[in-house]
């Protein structure tokens, strides 16, 4: 009884100093929510390669989250954005342009972090291939020659490319400017398909910053490199875009904001204490991440929209 009082006129003596009793649950109480946590990996690179780069991630981020994890490679680009839309997903880290449309279609996700580069930028380029013993050595030369682009939702393997030729009054249409045009699937199999003579050129994503030799500090040109799948001795960047947004790492917008903010937190942190996982997931020596907002794809956002109205998709 003496024991019950004291424990009593304590809480009380606690509460007259306004100091918030610690509860267990309440950081965790999303739990009761989310039993699992569902990230999608975009297409671009065969599935085995695809879920051996997130292989640390996966397993360092159940350990933070303390509920499993689980990764879901999708076969292209729309897979993901469809996924997410459906609430199937939780997390993935989107292309600018997939995400623009991903949140166009369903209004449902929001940008949380974003990759950094060595000097402080989020943007990276779109640049178009070819081999070095095509000849073709710059994008007047491929006038009549066949163009690969990587997925009809990535930002640097279509929505740029084609939006910028097109405004230089280049018509996409089959035969009209090049021989022919298609989609290989994703990045590395547009890489693949034009060092195969499937395709005269190709349109990736790179850094655009550090070695050249090295496929630069990041991207799928270092990627290849990396892999031993290309010597960027033997092919020509003969078109290069303008600064893109670094693509987020977005979640459902429906998913509570302490798991967000645990999230957030996880991949902030990544690049400091687990560099390793960091530039496998990366695919090269960025530096780390930061908070993203809308207001950073706005302009993708927009793009996207007047694709839509052209009746491209």
């Amino acid at each position: 009884m003496l024991r019950r009082t004291i424990a009593r006129m304590a809480l009380v003596a606690i509460a007259g100093l306004g100091i918030a009793m610690p509860t267990a649950s309440r950081a965790d109480d999303w739990k009761s929510q989310i039993k699992e946590f569902r990230v999608g990996i975009l297409g671009g690179e065969n599935t085995q390669d695809r879920l051996k780069k997130y292989d640390g991630f996966q397993r360092l981020l159940q350990e933070k989250l303390g509920v499993p994890v689980k990764l879901f490679p999708a076969a292209d680009y729309a897979g993901v954005m469809q996924g997410i839309a459906a609430g199937q997903l939780e997390a993935a880290e989107f292309g600018a342009s997939g995400f623009a449309g991903a949140w166009l279609d369903c209004k449902c996700i929001e940008p949380i972090i974003v990759p950094q580069e060595a000097d402080g930028s989020t943007y990276y380029y779109s640049v178009m291939v070819t081999r070095k013993d095509s000849g073709i050595d710059s994008i007047e030369k491929m006038k009549g020659h066949s163009l690969a682009f990587a997925d009809p939702n990535s930002t640097s393997g279509y929505l740029i490319p084609s939006a910028t030729m097109k405004s230089k009054g280049i018509d996409l249409s089959d035969g009209a400017y090049f021989s022919r045009t298609g989609f290989a699937g994703g990045h590395e199999q547009g890489v693949v398909a034009m060092l195969n003579h499937q395709y005269d050129g190709c349109v990736t994503w790179t850094s655009g910053q550090g070695e050249k030799e090295q496929g630069y500090t990041r991207g799928n040109l270092r990627s290849m490199v990396d892999k031993g799948m290309l010597k960027m001795s033997d092919v020509n960047i003969i078109w290069q875009s303008g600064k893109i947004p670094n693509g987020p790492w977005a979640v459902r917008t429906a998913l509570p904001a302490d798991l967000k903010k645990v999230f957030a937190d996880f991949l902030l942190e990544l690049p400091k204490l687990h560099k390793d996982v960091y530039d496998s997931v990366e695919q090269g020596a960025g530096v780390g991440y930061v908070p993203a907002t809308m207001e950073l794809y706005k302009d993708i956002i927009e793009l996207r929209q007047s694709e839509k109205r052209g009746g491209r998709s």
